[in-house]
């Protein structure tokens, strides 16, 4: 009797070491999960953000804001100009940038819808200066029946740009699509004729001698030495193509970057916007407008 109750006590102690094997196991495991995880970042007050080489008004705005507003909000802002806007976007996603300047809506749904990035549009900032360049002619009227009309080739701007020629009556788009997301496979009526080609935005000041007209960013034609004289209409910009200040969406309620969202929220933003003399930002950047 007595064997068999030390043989029965032993027996049973088997489940309470397999079950604290088990513990162990779980918790090497997780511990080992969350090594592999990326840290939470925290930003702290100096800030940097993106902007788009290209556009140098980005820059100017940025630099601006840095010297004159942000340190009333306690932060200290840099500049980094990253040419690949998708990458971009990954590193204020990821928090390697605390923001970015250079998008509008239309763009930000475009990447976001691609590549799941979390990124939230914060508030409009400014408009770019967008319209028809030609070498040709000199103006949108003067266009000759079957013209050859460069537009971006990028789905986001080439909307912009259909958009600006539906509203001018030029062509009219499929009445099922959202106009400003709109594609050359969606233009419907073209009582002129147009010929269309696609461009990367960069590379049309080049083009611009070769067609008859190319419809893209004033300060991409200022870029490519092209005079603001060969532009042959300037529409108002629209607030729906307003640039926004994009953060990654994990840290919006962060202390620094709700004060990064007061600076560029300030005032003083739109004034100087419509009263520097900067010929990087005047009639390239102008004010967020009401509608």
């Amino acid at each position: 009797m007595t064997t068999q109750e030390f043989e029965l006590r032993k027996t049973r102690r088997w489940p309470w070491l397999l079950l604290i094997i088990v513990v162990i196991a779980l918790a090497a495991a997780a511990g080992f999960w969350r090594s592999q995880q990326p840290q939470a970042v925290v930003f702290g007050t100096t800030l940097q953000v993106h902007f788009e080489p290209a556009m140098a008004g980005e820059q100017k705005l940025i630099e601006y804001v840095g010297e004159h507003i942000a340190p009333d909000y306690g932060l200290k802002l840099e500049a980094v100009g990253v040419q690949d806007p998708v990458q971009a976007d990954r590193a204020v996603a990821q928090g390697q940038y605390a923001a970015t300047v250079y998008q509008h809506q239309w763009w930000l749904k475009q990447v976001v819808d691609a590549n799941g990035f979390q990124l939230t549009s914060a508030l409009p900032l400014f408009q770019w200066a967008f319209g028809v360049y030609s070498d040709r002619y000199k103006s949108i009227a003067d266009l000759p029946q079957g013209a050859t009309i460069v537009v971006p080739d990028d789905g986001a701007n080439q909307g912009q740009a259909l958009w600006l020629l539906a509203r001018q009556g030029l062509i009219t788009l499929d009445p099922n699509v959202e106009p400003r997301t709109a594609k050359l496979k969606n233009i419907i009526g073209n009582p002129h004729g147009f010929v269309f080609k696609e461009l990367d935005l960069l590379t049309m000041p080049r083009a611009l001698n070769s067609v008859d007209a190319a419809i893209g960013y004033v300060s991409q034609f200022d870029a490519g030495k092209v005079p603001r004289d060969k532009g042959i209409l300037f529409p108002p910009a629209p607030r729906t193509f307003a640039s926004q200040l994009v953060i990654g969406t994990p840290y919006l309620e962060q202390e620094n970057i709700v004060k990064l969202k007061q600076a560029f929220s300030d005032p003083r933003v739109q004034q100087w916007l419509k009263t520097t003399d900067d010929p990087l930002v005047k009639g390239v950047l102008v004010p967020v407008s009401a509608d």
